[in-house]
Formats: C-alpha cells, sequence, structure tokens
C-alpha cells in the first residue's frame, strides 16, 4: 500500500525528501566546520560559553557547535620584533637614537590570551622604559662600548617582566646606535687621529725594525770579516812557522853536512898518515890566507916560525930570479 501511495503522490514525497536532505547537508557542514585540525608549533585557546575551557595541541579536536568558540590561535614557534628608534639620554646628557630587536617565544597560550591587552606594544613600551633606565645610568662611551651588558641586563628585566604574560624573551640586541651629528664628528676627528697616530707609531716601529736589522747585518758582517782577518792571520803565521821550521831544517842539514864532510876530511887524512912537514905546510898556507884578509897582525905559533922563515927566504930567492929569466922568443 505504501508502494502505492508513493506511486500515487510522487510530489508528497518529494516535498517531505528535500527538508531531510537540506537538514542533512546543514548537519555535516557544521561539524565540518567545527573539526579542528592543529598543526605544529600552533596552539588553540578555546572559550566555552565565554569562559576558558582548554588549550588544543597538535592533532583532531571537534568543537561543540554554537558552545565553543576558538578564542585565539597563537604560534609557539621563536618571534622576531625590531621596535623603532628609541630616544633616550645618557648619563652625560648626550641624546641619542637606539633601536632594539627582541628575540621572544609564546610559552603559555592561556596567559598570553588572557594576561595583557595588545602584547606587542606592551612589550614595545617595556623595552623602551627599561632602555631609558639603563642608558641613564651610563656615559656616552660606556654606552657605545657596553652592549653586550646593556644586552644581557635588559633580557633579564624583560624575561622578568613578561613571565605573567606566558612571554619568554630569549634575547635582546641592540641593533643601531644614533648619536647627534656633532658627536658623530666629533668621534670621526678623534678615530681620525687615532688612525693617524697608529699610522705614526708603525712607521716608527718599522723604521726602527729596519734599523735594527741593518745594524745586525752590519755587526754580522764585522764578525765574518774578524773571523776571515783571524783565520787569514792564524794561516799567515802558520805558514811563517812552517817557512821558519823549514829553514831551521834546511840550516840544519847543511850543518850537519859540513860537519860530516869535515869529518870525512879529517877521517881521510888520518887515513893517510901526513907528515909533520905536511902538517906545518897546510898550517902555514892557513895562514897566509888569513894574511890574504884585512887582519893588519898575524900572530904565527913557535914552531911555524923556521918553517915560515924558510918559506920566505925561498920566496924572496924565487922573486930575484924571475924578473932575470930570459924572454922567450
Amino acid at each position: 500500500m505504501l508502494q502505492l501511495a508513493l506511486t500515487a503522490n510522487p510530489w508528497q514525497v518529494a516535498t517531505v525528501a528535500v527538508p531531510i536532505l537540506v537538514v542533512l547537508i546543514i548537519v555535516l557542514l557544521i561539524l565540518a566546520a567545527n573539526i579542528k585540525v592543529v598543526q605544529q608549533s600552533k596552539a588553540l585557546v578555546i572559550e566555552r560559553l565565554g569562559a576558558f575551557q582548554a588549550v588544543w595541541g597538535v592533532g583532531l579536536h571537534l568543537k561543540i557547535p554554537f558552545i565553543e568558540r576558538v578564542a585565539k590561535s597563537v604560534s609557539l614557534k621563536e618571534q622576531v620584533v625590531d621596535f623603532a628608534p628609541q630616544p633616550v639620554i645618557t648619563k652625560d646628557n648626550v641624546t641619542m637614537q637606539i633601536d632594539t630587536v627582541i628575540y621572544f617565544q609564546i610559552t603559555d597560550p592561556k596567559l598570553y590570551t588572557y594576561g595583557v591587552e595588545y602584547p606587542m606594544s606592551a612589550i614595545e613600551n617595556l623595552t623602551a622604559t627599561t632602555l631609558r633606565n639603563i642608558i641613564g645610568d651610563l656615559e656616552l662611551d660606556q654606552s657605545l662600548t657596553s652592549r653586550d651588558h646593556i644586552n644581557t641586563q635588559m633580557r633579564a628585566i624583560l624575561d622578568e617582566a613578561t613571565d605573567p604574560w606566558g612571554i619568554k624573551v630569549n634575547r635582546v640586541e641592540l641593533k643601531n646606535i644614533i648619536p647627534p651629528r656633532e658627536i658623530q664628528d666629533a668621534m670621526e676627528k678623534q678615530m681620525k687621529a687615532e688612525r693617524e697616530r697608529r699610522e705614526a707609531i708603525l712607521q716608527a716601529e718599522g723604521q726602527k725594525q729596519s734599523q735594527i736589522l741593518v745594524a745586525e747585518g752590519e755587526k754580522q758582517s764585522a764578525i765574518l770579516r774578524a773571523d776571515a782577518d783571524k783565520q787569514a792571520a792564524i794561516l799567515q803565521a802558520e805558514g811563517a812557522k812552517q817557512a821558519r821550521i823549514l829553514n831551521a831544517e834546511a840550516e840544519a842539514d847543511a850543518i850537519l853536512k859540513v860537519q860530516q864532510a869535515t869529518a870525512d876530511a879529517i877521517k881521510l887524512i888520518n887515513q893517510a898518515a901526513p907528515g909533520d912537514g905536511v902538517i906545518k905546510i897546510k898550517a902555514l898556507e892557513a895562514f897566509e890566507k888569513a894574511a890574504d884578509g884585512r887582519a893588519t897582525k898575524i900572530i904565527i905559533p913557535s914552531e911555524l916560525q923556521g918553517l915560515a922563515g924558510l918559506v920566505a927566504s925561498a920566496k924572496s930567492v924565487f922573486d930575484t930570479v924571475e924578473p932575470n929569466k930570459p924572454a922567450d922568443n
């Protein structure tokens, strides 16, 4: 009978089926809209009827339609914020412009959502006031040379102040420190003078080292020349010594040979056994040779005086006979 009824009333069936299909589609769309997939390094803060309900982490979640809502989507990554330059006054009344860079990370999404209104604006104002307090206790030169100290001090203060907001400050960096133009001109002049001073010092050091090297070279050269002269003198002395030794050896050999010849002559004379007359004649010849020199006085032994007179008489006779000898035709 139902089949007959449906067949008989097709418009009535269509009228009933369309609203049901529409309702099913609407339900599916609502379910699809309330299925939430939380990505990595993300967190969702969920409220139920206006009150905090939960923090959804990574994964698939289903939200109750019309009762629960996503209050805030929070990124858990480390974030970097570059704040505009802030005017600060140093202890010696110099106004500078300093801009800072903050590296922070949200550690508690609930505190970050409900702890403070406009967190970035709060951090910026907190950074400016903290920077003014720190720089106000430093002079210009200390501010320019104490960046690490300022960064560390600011990070500790900001991290403690933002902890109730669910924010952790990891690093604080002073990006630029811009002093007034007149201070910059004075610093440039000072740096130029310092560079010129260092250049003069380096030139003086170079000249000093050059002079030291030249003096050291001259010293080494003088030492080498002295050593060469010393070696030459030693060689000359050694040569003179060897020459004197050779001369002495030659004279000794000559004397030895003369003595040897004399000994040989005496030996031959002894072997010949000369008579007394021959010895006297030889002695007389020796005195005759002595008389041929420059001696003005000759002493003749008594045993040779008779022989000398005999020889003189014979010589006078010979000299008398010799002129009267007839010439050869």
